[in-house]
């Protein structure tokens, strides 16, 4: 679908439009004949979705890394994704796949569909150099439960060369270990220069002990030494998800309905020390607010 620009300006505009004002104008209209563009496009998707052939045959392209990606996500969030043939094609694409796009959605569908004896291979993408690969093993290890990644967890974290936005994904999954090192580690987090990453270590802390000295990290290290039990008896974690509020077409397809994945419980978590009280909206991380 394509906007004849220039015959709406020449009908609809006066003789003497400021210069400035029309490029205003003509950048606005074509933002949203963009827009109207894409949303036509996911109308029109919506109407012939792929196969699960189609998606298998993309995640399998040797040729085509987009491809691959985009099949692989297809693959992670349909009801079979889950299926061991998938499963090890993505721990193959973990390990082995050089498209960090491709790496990075491998590591989505695994943090989905693996089990704990995976968290060490998403754990070593930490140290990869692609930003989106970091953020998405940060991310997956929030839905993964072992006390050993909580060591990287912490290097990590408090490395202030890092991205931020890796520092609060990591900062997130920190808030399932009531351990010390964890909690040194959210404390350091406090008090570097990131606003959203403080939030987010100030928000863990929060989950883990019951308590709340906002971004004062003497405090929460004066009343850490002072308890003898600092850690909430029952944990209260759930890894957080993505939501959004609906827009047009979402209300418009209508055979197709929109829906978020909940909060839940990280694989390896022992249910038995959750608090009966744990509900989605329990977890809500600050710093991933707007």
């Amino acid at each position: 679908m394509k906007c004849n620009v220039t015959l709406w300006l020449g009908t609809i505009l006066p003789k003497n439009i400021v210069l400035g004002n029309l490029a205003l104008i003509v950048a606005a209209l074509i933002a949203s004949c963009e827009s109207m563009s894409s949303d036509f496009a996911s109308l029109s998707n919506s109407f012939s979705p792929p196969t699960p052939a189609q998606a298998a045959q993309w995640a399998l392209d040797p040729y085509d890394a987009e491809n691959q990606r985009r099949g692989t996500v297809l693959l992670a969030n349909a009801p079979w994704g889950g299926s061991i043939a998938y499963v090890n094609m993505y721990r193959i694409y973990v390990e082995d796949n050089a498209d960090p796009l491709v790496k990075a959605s491998a590591i989505d569908a695994l943090a989905r569909h693996g089990d704990v004896s995976d968290a060490d291979l998403i754990g070593k993408q930490l140290q990869n150099k692609n930003i989106h690969v970091k953020i998405a093993a940060a991310k997956a290890l929030q839905r993964i439960h072992d006390p050993k990644m909580t060591a990287i967890l912490c290097s990590r974290g408090t490395d202030d060369s890092e991205e931020a936005s890796v520092r609060i994904e990591i900062a997130i999954a920190l808030g399932q270990y009531a351990a010390d090192d964890s909690f040194q580690a959210l404390c350091a987090m406090i008090d570097q220069r990131e606003l959203a990453v403080n939030l987010a270590a100030n928000d863990s802390l929060r989950l883990l002990t019951d308590h709340d000295f906002a971004l004062d990290r003497r405090l929460w290290l004066s009343w850490y030494r002072a308890d003898k039990k600092p850690f909430r008896k029952e944990l209260q974690y759930l890894f957080p998800t993505y939501q959004r509020e609906k827009g047009f077409w979402d209300h418009v397809i209508f055979w197709a309905p929109l829906t978020f994945e909940k909060p839940g419980i990280p694989v390896g978590m022992d249910e038995s020390k959750l608090a009966p009280s744990t509900a989605p909206e329990d977890f809500q991380n600050l710093g991933n607010t707007k």
